[in-house]
């Protein structure tokens, strides 16, 4: 005698099985794996970064102070100017990393009650009407100072400074990664919005220290 599962049993079952992403969502997921990835190396060089900022820092400081009691100079523009090119990147490495992980930080007195996919749904919005298109006039305004800059080998009004061009480079390297993480994060937020939420790595909102709501 066959059995006949009744529609409980059919709908307990179709419930239970697992939802498989088509394959252009899954090369959406390849594609938030490969960014949260590239974040992740540029925010260990962003860290990497403190340290000869601050030796850097710290030699220009002890010159300064020698020089001033030999009565000669012993520090330059260069070292300088290399202190705060230094200071710039750990910044301009950053943003990516800051933003796949969340701790930007907010200061609003409603965000922070709301469910999670209606703060998914704000961010995804906010992230399409804000972000992208900060990213993207970032980049429009920034590259062509770039070529401007490799091309007349610009160099800083001050003697002995550094070179322009490498770090305005940098500035529209900063804004390119924060525009490929933007988009990895836009990913992230739609499987909060549609579940399952396994289907992409969603960060956990569990220790946000810097993060003000």
């Amino acid at each position: 005698m066959v059995s006949v599962p009744t529609r409980k049993e059919e709908v307990t079952t179709s419930q239970a099985a697992p939802v498989k992403p088509g394959p252009i969502f899954r090369g959406f997921l390849a594609y938030q794996r490969w960014a949260d990835n590239l974040a992740e190396i540029t925010g260990k060089g962003a860290q990497w970064a403190v340290i000869p900022t601050v030796a850097v820092g710290f030699i220009n400081v002890v010159l300064r102070y020698v020089g001033q009691w030999r009565g000669i100079r012993l520090t330059s523009n260069a070292v300088i100017e290399l202190q705060w090119y230094l200071y710039s990147l750990i910044f301009l490495l950053g943003f990516n990393y800051i933003l796949k992980h969340q701790i930007n930080v907010r200061v609003d007195f409603w965000f922070a009650n709301q469910s999670k996919k209606r703060k998914a749904m704000i961010d995804f919005f906010g992230h399409m009407i804000a972000l992208i298109p900060f990213a993207m006039i970032g980049l429009w305004v920034s590259i062509p100072q770039v070529v401007t800059s490799w091309s007349l080998n610009e160099q800083s009004p001050d003697a002995d400074g550094l070179p322009r061009a490498p770090i305005k480079t940098m500035i529209a390297v900063a804004f390119a990664l924060l525009l490929i993480q933007a988009f990895a994060e836009m990913v992230k937020l739609y499987t909060v919005l549609v579940e399952p939420e396994e289907l992409a790595e969603v960060e956990e909102e569990l220790e946000q220290p810097t993060r003000i709501e």
